[in-house]
């Protein structure tokens, strides 16, 4: 299995790659998803976070160096400072925005102190929990908005520890004042899912930013102690399926659990910087125990004894409606990856009065 190769040895003062974004006009969504081939190791287990302040210390360093600032735009017309401090209105373009994404891209390379050397497990969390709290009944919650901003939103339980993912991408918001936060939040995603190695994810702007006022309630999140009753609960408030719930559910490929923020210990997989299939293989094949520990349940790997599965992601497993995705992802990765794709673009579009079908979707390039 060829994996995505990481350019973490780029200088802390180098400049992005210059790429290039393209408009895809089609119809039928799948159509451009695919599985990046590419080659490269896998990233290691790091020993523990950083602090939030050295992203910001790194990002002095590279302002202090004279690191120059491109013209910039936005979506709607709105209005920002310019340098000479007179203010100009200005309609967005596509490159404008594969200027964010080089700039997280960055970010994800040179920021690599965080847990196994990545904050791109982080960031697709940030994108997912400011997404999955929308109720279709009600029209509430959703990506528009960035409402995880204020408390209590930033404070409840399933949020605990993203206020390091947020800070982290403050100095691309401070770069380019003009995007909002539920469009950085969302772009961030999709740039952590394809420059570690996932699937392509169309992205489009135009998300606005709301007051604390629009927080949603508790409880909008996955409880990760419950099973395949309360994953349909969550999941079927937004409008997704069962399929749709195991496609999304492999998010898990990436990262790690904390005991200081959900209670639970331990990475998914022996790679939590690559996206893969292997969460669904791994739960397929091989055979898990409950921990004997102190914490909440959880299960870990009879081979190994290093990695760990919630009650949710066994639930995926021990439920007749769900294994079925399960075992066919574990077979065909690329039916995965697409899958995913078409599932987490629905998930960050949740509750965003957009205008068309989405055939205005871009494709951004990756980082070399």
């Amino acid at each position: 299995m060829s994996l995505p190769r990481k350019s973490v040895s780029r200088a802390l003062g180098s400049s992005p790659a210059r790429l290039r974004c393209r408009l895809y006009p089609y119809t039928h969504l799948g159509t451009y998803l695919g599985r990046r081939k590419c080659n490269g190791n896998k990233r290691g287990f790091s020993s523990a976070p950083s602090p939030a302040a050295s992203v910001y210390s790194k990002w002095a360093l590279l302002l202090g160096a004279g690191l120059a600032v491109g013209t910039t735009s936005a979506f709607y017309f709105k209005r920002r400072e310019t340098l000479q401090g007179t203010r100009t209105d200005f309609v967005p373009s596509k490159e404008d925005y594969q200027k964010v994404y080089n700039e997280i891209a960055r970010l994800l390379a040179e920021m690599d102190e965080y847990d196994d050397g990545s904050y791109g497990p982080v960031v697709l969390r940030l994108s997912w929990h400011a997404s999955g709290t929308y109720d279709k009944a009600t029209g509430t919650g959703g990506s528009n908005g960035a409402t995880m901003r204020f408390a209590p939103e930033s404070n409840h339980g399933a949020n605990l520890g993203l206020v390091n993912t947020r800070d982290f991408l403050e100095p691309a918001q401070k770069m380019f004042p003009w995007i909002s936060y539920s469009d950085l939040w969302t772009l961030a995603g999709v740039t952590a899912v394809q420059e570690l190695g996932g699937p392509t994810v169309p992205w489009r702007p135009g998300r606005q930013d709301a007051e604390s006022t629009a927080c949603t309630p508790d409880g909008r999140l996955p409880n990760a102690a419950k099973g395949a009753t309360h994953l349909r609960d969550i999941f079927y408030r937004m409008g997704f399926d069962d399929r749709e719930i195991v496609a999304l559910s492999g998010a898990h490929a990436l990262g790690r659990a904390h005991i200081d923020r959900t209670g639970y210990e331990g990475p998914w997989d022996f790679s939590p910087t690559v996206f893969t299939n292997e969460f669904f293989r791994l739960l397929v094949e091989e055979e898990w125990l409950v921990r004997d520990w102190d914490g909440p349940l959880q299960y870990t790997d009879k081979t190994t004894r290093t990695l760990m599965m919630l009650p949710t992601d066994m639930a995926l497993v021990e439920d007749e409606q769900f294994r079925p995705h399960v075992e066919r992802y574990a077979k065909d990765s690329d039916a995965f990856f697409q899958e995913f794709a078409v599932a987490y673009i629905k998930l960050l579009e949740l509750g965003v009065p957009f205008k068309g079908e989405g055939s205005d979707r871009w494709v951004f390039e990756r980082s070399e």
